[in-house]
Parts: structure tokens; C-alpha cells; sequence
């Protein structure tokens, strides 16, 4: 007989061999991952500050790297500083008060010798003990110092330390830290260069910043410009507007009071055959003014020199010293001006008068700029004074017509040009209120009413050309709430602001992405040619979607779930689109998330294969029920409530029988679950005493179940309250809404379920007399958080009241909103939900008697 040894060792050998070759292939990918996630963050990151905590996150899956720093020589100092530091023990205010702390230390004799260098507790003392370098800091159980090479040169030291004994470095692990060190210099470099663009960027932006406030100086300065055109046009026009010369004073005084200070002023005429001034009109709360005879005052240097003149209380002694202006006694007795300003009037026959305005106790001071608005000022009332003062000639007066006439038809132009601009400008604002009316605040994305629009024109389009496929991808964002409340609303909002541009950047330029409300996204994609393009795209979604978002060093991971719905002939509507693409949404979450699913009639689990039927049959579900109180705002309960029906579904789970119903094999097999749950309800009622609210599908206002619905409405000890679903109710038949109304006329209670989630339809709510009006949770929402669905819900609540029906708000968590929507007009909500015991059998299959061709048997 053969001896086994050779062959046992032989396969002994072979089995050591693929041990080595796993282990080293596993290091192998071990390095690989490392440096393609290092390669990535590098990519990604904007700042060194982030890039650090990210090689530290990549380090702590393969190794004990929980105690990790970087330090890098400074390249002016040459001294060794710190970059990262992240230590179990010590805090970063120890490193940085140590005397020579790298240098001496363990990090300076890895930086001096260029080579790897690993440590336990005992080595260390050892070396310390020698005198290779100084102890710093709390003494490590394992400590390896890689050293940073860029090219040829040490730039820096890569630290990672362990204080448990039992967690020491392998070879593979120090050669891990080796390999990432060989490409962090490159991806140090890499950064700082982002960093030095963004830099340069901010630069440009501060320059274009300062030539924005130069130019808005100049619209200033020529928006001034008009602002003087306009009132010159006001003093051209008194020559015909104004008869009494005093009031043409007056609308003087008031326009000159509408461009500078003019408290105290008056208007002298001069007299040059007599030598006279006069003084028509003058307001001043120290001065009288009264005619004297030509002199050699501040009046008398304005018409001498025919030239405007500015004179404060410095000048003023000048004058006098000079002897060009000279007082008389009485002035030594009165206030004298600190500020004073006069212009000439001045026509073609010369200098007839001035207007002056002067300030007392420094109240103001004049400058040029005033001395140039009432020389333009000065010069038009000349004109307009001459024409009330004297009497000329036909010729003269011609003359002057003419020339207001062409001065008046400028103004008129230029008064024209400027309302233009005006109507320009309302049509931009037009344009702008009706870009805001259809477009998301927050992200600038188109809302639901541009995307319900443009989705109803795509299905008409489909309709008429049945070629041009088109599909929509109903998009909720996972853990969403987790970024809210670690993050807090404000990096929330700049989540979602960065996921509608990720979003953008997946899909082609003519599809149409849109915000419905909160973290529910949708896209249309119109010219497709197959369901593998609209899958393509999901896929893309959701893999920028597997990125963390990071704000302020913290990462959040999210994630997002996708419904699609793929153009189909059964369409008639586009709710029925949006309801299947959320129902395909809902599927995928409770799936899983972070995934996508088309909307089939596998989703439904009922018209599958005839070997999943029986795995799907509704009847065969165990089934339980919830009951949710109504509560008013003073934490009152209510004698009503609201009950759910759930069946445990073998790939759903636990779920609401309101979107089991669609997953029935049949329509007859759909009839009969509703209506035996309606009869366990009922129980449920008579046993409890209690008003109940529950859903039902306008199935039961069919025909052949309309007369057991009202049987069993009949046995019910309290009053029942049915609810219908406000976008079912939309499509129902002539036939379900007559018997709709006949259940009213019985006077039987009947409610409208999930009001307003897609669009508020008032008219609906005057066609029936409903009990209640259940608010969906998407509307609730909405109202909450943009001003414009308030208008919304007002009508609401003016047609309810009208009608005398009562209004509940439900939705996930809607009492943490109830001090808000209070506010709004809404009194019943929502409040704890509890599970109802039923000594009746576990699953409805067990309560039905159905014939395969008779009528439905209530059992």
C-alpha cells in the first residue's frame, strides 16, 4: 500500500502557499481601497483642514489609528508644526505648550532619520534612556512615525499611536501607513492648489464687487441728474400754471426747499433806474426785509458781480475788511447769518433780481453743489418772473412761447423715454413674478405646479404619438430629518440646495427636475426610447447620492429612494403617473432604500406568475387595526376616531390595507376584503362605543357592493363616517357619485380623505355634504413652510364652514406643528395612535365566503 505522507505534505505545502498568497492579496486590496478613498478626498475636499479627518477615517478601518497626527515643516521657520492631531489621552493644547515639542521628541528623530520607525512602551523608554530623543506627552503602548516624502525630500512626519497594549501594528498595517504617506504629499499639494484658486477666485470676486458700487455711483449720480431735470420742467411750467405772481413765489420757495436748505430765503428785484431793491417775497425766522436803496451788502455783490456767490462766516470778514461789503449800524443790533448763498436772475435785459437763502447758528452750510443747483434754479425763474413782471412786446412774447414750448416738448420726450423705461422695467417684474409663482425659493427649482402643468402637456403628447415615451422618477431623500437635527435647519436647507444641483447634473438639459415639497424630488424625462434610459439615470442618482454630505467637520450619509413610472396607454390622467411613481417610491424605501423600482403589476404581487399569487393573495394576510384619537388644540379627545387597517405583508411588512387594496388579484376579491373590513370596524364601533372614520375605495359605491355597504352600515351602533380619496373621487363614475349622494341623502356620514396632497379643488368640496375634510400631510406641510398655500387653506376652511364641515390636519409628527397651524385656522388633529385587540380571527381570509361567479357573501 501506498505511503500518504509525501501527498499530505505535499498538500501541507500548497495549503501554506495559498495562505500566503491570500494574506498578501488581501493587503494587496487593503492598499488599493486605501489610496483610490485617499484619491477621492482629495478630489472632493476644499481645504486641508478637511483633507486630514478623512485620511484619519480611511486609516481607522485597516489599523488602531484612533491617536493620529501629522505635522510638516514649515518651509520659511524650518520647524516642525502641526497639521492634524487627534489623541485619546492628551488634548491639543499639550503638543502645541511643549518646549521643542517635535523636534526633540520621537517625531524629530523620524523626521532626521528618513525612515519608518515603530515603537513599543519598553523600546521607547530604552531609546529615551540613551538619549535619541526626549519622552513628550503620555507614553504610548505602540507607537509607528512615517516619514512624508515629496520627490526625494522629507516634508513632514505621519504619526499613528496605540495606548492598549493588545492593539499593536502588524507589518502589513506599518506598510499601509507607508504606502498612504508616499501619496499624501501629493494630495496635500493637490488641495493647496484648490485652495490658492478659490483664493484667487474671492479676489476676482471682490473686484468686480467694487466696480458693481462704482457703477451704482454713476446711476446714482445720473438718477440726481434726472431727479433736476424733473423740477426744472416743475419751474418752466409756472409761467402758465400759476397767475398770481405770489404764487408763483411760493412754488418757488417749494421747489428750491426740495433740493437743499432753504428755511430762510427771499427774492430781490432790482430797480437799476432807480437804484432800488425790493424784496417780493421773503420767509425768514430772524430778518424782516424791507426795500433800501442800492448798496454794498451780500445782494448787491450777487447783481454787481452777475455771478452766484457762496459766503460763510470766514469770507464774510474778508469782505468787510476788504471793503467790498459794508454794514450799516443796524446790523450790529440783528442775528447775521453763519451760511449764505445767493444766485442772479438773470434775462436778456441783464440781471433783474437774485434769490437768496441763508442758515443761522450753523444750522446747515452751504456748499458749491447748493450753488449750482440754484444757479440752474435761478436762471429758470428769471425767466418766469420777467414774464409776470413786465409787460413786453407781442414780438417778446412770441418770442418766450416759443422757447417754453421747445423747452417743455424736451421735457416731454425725455418725460416719455423715462416712462418707457418704466414699462420695460414692469414687464422684467412680470417676468419675475411669474418665475417665482411656479419655481421652488429655496433650491430655483420648477414647483409642482409648473411640473403638473408640463406633465399634463407630455401625456397629451404621448396620447397623440405614442412613440415619444417619456418617464417619471418620484425621488424621497433618506435620513433626511437625521441632517436636520445634527446639522440643524439652516445646513438642511443648504443640503437640499446641493442635492437639486447634483440632481441637475444626472439628467439631460431639456428634462424637467422639480421640487414637490421638503425632500421629495421629481424628474420627467421626455424622448425616451426604452426603460433602460430612465434606469440609467436612477442608477446615477443614486450613486452621487451614496457621497456623505459634510458641514462644519461633521458627515452626514443619505441616500435616496426612486419610483419610476414608464409612459403607458392605461394613463388617462396625471395623478395616476404621480400616484404610481410614489407607490413604486414607497416600495423601494420599505425595500431597502438607497434604491429605485419600476412601477409593473409585479409590484402589485397580483398579477404576477400563478406561483406568487397565493404568496400575495390579500386574503391570506394576517390583518390588525389602529385606532387614532382626534384631538382638539386643548389636548382634548374627541368621541371620534380614525381606524387603519394593516396586513402583514410578506415583502412590505406591516402595511396600511390603503395601499394593500391596489395589490388585489382582482377587483371582486378587492370588494370583499373592503367590505369585511368594514364589518370588523363596525364591531370594533359597537364594542368600544365610539364615532369611527375609515377609508374606503370608491369600489364600494359600485353596484353590486353598494346594497351590502348599506346593510352593514344599518347594523352599526354608532355613527360610521366613510372616507373617499379627494384624487379618486376626481375620476369617479356618474354612477359611484349618484350613489354617493345616496348614501348622504340616508344620512349616512361621508368624508373626503387626503384633501388637497395634489391640488386644491374647492368645487369639490360644494358637490357633497361631507362630515369631515381630512388635510393630507403634504398640504399640512406646505402651509407650514411657504406663505402662499395659507390663501389656499383659508378658502378652505370658508367653504367648510359654509358647508359645516369639520376640518382634521394629519401627517407624520403634525403635532409638533400644532401651536403653528393653530394659528392658521385648525382646531382637530391627529393625536396618539393605539392598536385595537379583536377576538375575531388573524387574517380576513378566515371572515370571507366568496363564490367564484355569485355575489359577494357576508359572513
Amino acid at each position: 500500500m501506498e505511503d500518504p505522507s509525501p501527498v499530505l505534505r505535499k498538500l501541507e505545502r500548497n495549503n501554506k502557499r495559498l495562505r500566503f498568497l491570500l494574506k498578501k492579496y488581501k493587503q494587496n486590496n487593503h492598499l488599493q481601497h486605501a489610496l483610490i478613498l485617499l484619491s477621492e478626498r482629495a478630489s472632493t475636499v476644499a481645504e486641508l483642514t478637511l483633507l486630514y479627518p478623512a485620511i484619519h477615517d480611511i486609516l481607522v478601518k485597516y489599523l488602531p489609528s484612533r491617536s493620529f497626527y501629522v505635522v510638516l515643516q514649515n518651509q520659511y521657520t524650518q520647524t516642525l508644526e502641526l497639521s492634524y492631531f487627534v489623541d485619546e489621552k492628551d488634548g491639543i493644547a499639550v503638543p502645541l505648550h511643549e518646549d521643542s515639542h517635535f523636534s526633540d521628541g520621537v517625531t524629530g528623530y523620524v523626521f532626521r532619520t528618513g525612515e519608518t520607525v515603530y515603537l513599543t512602551k519598553e523600546s521607547m523608554l530604552e531609546q529615551t534612556k540613551k538619549g535619541e530623543f526626549k519622552a513628550l506627552g503620555s507614553q504610548a503602548e505602540h507607537w509607528v512615525g512615517v516619514p512624508i516624502y515629496r520627490d526625494s525630500n522629507i516634508i513632514g512626519v505621519m504619526v499613528s499611536q496605540s495606548y492598549q497594549a493588545k492593539q499593536s501594528y502588524s507589518e502589513q498595517q506599518i506598510e499601509l501607513l507607508e504606502v498612504m504617506s508616499l501619496y499624501l504629499a501629493t494630495a496635500i499639494e493637490r488641495v493647496k492648489k484648490r485652495e490658492l484658486l478659490e483664493s484667487e477666485v474671492k479676489i476676482r470676486t471682490r473686484a468686480l464687487m467694487q466696480s458693481n458700487e462704482a457703477l451704482n455711483k454713476e446711476i446714482e449720480h445720473r438718477k440726481r441728474a434726472l431727479d433736476r431735470q424733473q423740477i426744472l420742467f416743475k419751474i418752466s411750467e409756472l409761467a402758465t400754471q400759476f397767475s398770481d405772481i405770489d404764487d408763483v413765489y411760493k412754488q418757488v420757495h417749494d421747489i428750491i426747499r426740495s433740493i437743499t436748505f432753504a428755511d430762510n430765503l427771499y427774492i430781490a428785484l432790482y430797480d437799476k433806474h432807480a437804484g432800488w431793491l425790493s424784496f417780493p417775497y421773503s420767509v425768514d425766522e430772524v430778518t424782516q426785509y424791507k426795500p433800501r436803496p442800492f448798496a454794498k451788502g451780500y445782494s448787491e455783490l450777487v447783481i454787481r458781480t452777475e455771478q452766484s456767490q457762496l459766503i460763510d462766516t470766514v469770507r464774510a470778514k474778508t469782505l468787510i475788511a476788504e471793503g467790498t461789503v459794508q454794514r450799516s449800524k443796524e446790523y450790529n443790533k440783528i442775528q447775521l447769518a453763519t451760511s449764505w448763498m445767493g444766485a442772479p436772475l438773470k434775462t436778456a435785459n441783464g440781471v433783474i433780481g437774485l434769490i437768496a437763502c441763508q442758515a443761522y447758528d450753523h444750522k446747515y452750510e452751504f456748499d458749491y453743489d447748493d450753488v449750482e443747483l440754484i444757479s440752474f434754479v435761478s436762471n429758470q425763474i428769471a425767466s418766469v418772473l420777467q414774464t409776470h413782471l413786465a409787460n413786453q412786446a407781442l414780438k417778446s412774447s412770441h418770442q418766450e412761447l416759443e422757447h417754453r414750448v421747445a423747452e417743455k416738448t424736451k421735457a416731454l420726450q425725455q418725460t416719455n423715454l423715462h416712462l418707457q423705461m418704466q414699462i420695460e422695467e414692469r414687464k422684467k417684474i412680470e417676468q419675475q413674478l411669474y418665475h417665482d409663482a411656479h419655481h421652488d425659493p429655496l433650491t430655483s427649482l420648477p414647483n409642482r405646479s409648473l411640473f403638473l402643468t408640463q406633465l399634463e402637456k407630455t401625456l397629451h403628447k404621448f396620447q397623440r404619438h405614442p412613440d415619444h415615451h417619456f418617464a417619471v422618477l418620484f425621488i424621497d431623500l433618506d435620513k433626511f430629518k437625521s441632517i436636520n437635527d445634527e446639522l440643524g435647519h439652516q445646513a438642511g436647507d443648504q443640503f437640499l440646495i446641493w442635492v437639486s444641483k447634483t440632481f441637475a447634473d444626472c439628467i439631460r438639459d431639456h428634462d424637467l427636475l422639480a421640487r414637490l415639497a421638503g425632500d421629495e424630488f421629481v424628474i420627467l424625462l421626455d424622448h425616451l426610447s426604452d426603460k433602460q434610459q430612465a434606469e440609467d439615470v436612477a442608477k446615477r442618482i443614486i450613486r452621487v447620492m451614496q457621497q456623505p454630505f459634510c458641514m462644519k467637520g461633521i458627515c452626514v450619509q443619505s441616500g435616496a429612494s426612486i419610483g419610476i413610472t414608464y409612459s403607458n396607454k392605461r394613463y388617462n390622467n396625471i395623478d395616476e403617473i404621480i400616484r404610481d411613481a410614489d407607490a413604486a417610491m414607497y416600495y423601494a424605501k420599505n425595500a431597502g432604500r438607497g434604491r429605485y423600482e419600476f412601477y409593473h403589476p409585479l409590484l402589485t404581487a397580483s398579477s404576477g406568475a400563478n406561483k406568487h399569487i397565493e404568496h400575495h393573495h390579500l386574503s391570506a394576510l394576517p390583518t390588525h387595526f389602529r385606532r387614532t384619537e382626534v384631538i382638539s388644540m386643548a389636548d382634548k379627545i374627541n368621541s371620534i376616531s380614525l381606524i387603519d387597517a394593516f396586513g402583514e405583508h410578506p415583502i412590505l411588512g406591516s402595511t396600511n390595507f390603503d395601499i394593500l387594496k391596489k395589490f388585489a388579484a382582482e377587483k371582486t376579491e378587492q370588494l370583499e376584503i373592503e367590505l369585511q373590513l368594514l364589518k370588523q370596524v363596525i364591531h370594533i364601533g359597537n364594542t368600544q362605543s365610539q364615532d369611527l372614520l375609515f377609508a374606503c375605495s370608491l369600489a364600494v359605491l359600485d353596484n353590486q357592493a353598494f346594497n351590502p355597504l348599506c346593510q352593514l352600515l344599518k347594523s352599526a351602533k354608532h355613527q360610521m363616517c366613510l372616507l373617499f380619496d379627494e384624487a379618486a373621487l376626481r375620476h369617479a363614475s356618474s354612477q359611484q357619485l349618484e350613489n354617493l349622494k345616496t348614501l348622504c341623502d340616508m344620512g349616512e356620514h361621508v368624508g373626503l380623505n387626503d384633501f388637497a396632497k395634489d391640488r386644491c379643488d374647492l368645487a369639490m368640496l360644494t358637490q357633497h355634504d361631507f362630515k369631515y375634510l381630512l388635510l393630507s400631510s403634504t398640504f399640512s406641510k406646505r402651509v407650514l413652510q411657504q406663505r402662499c398655500y395659507d390663501l389656499q387653506l383659508q378658502g378652505i376652511l370658508a367653504v367648510t364652514k359654509l358647508k359645516q364641515t369639520q376640518v382634521i390636519a394629519k401627517g407624520p409628527a403634525i403635532l409638533n406643528f400644532r401651536g403653528l397651524l393653530e394659528s392658521h385656522g385648525i382646531e382637530l388633529f391627529f393625536g396618539k395612535q393605539h392598536s385595537v385587540d379583536l377576538l375575531q380571527e388573524a387574517s380576513v381570509s378566515k371572515v370571507v365566503s366568496q363564490s367564484s361567479s355569485g355575489p359577494i357573501v357576508l359572513t
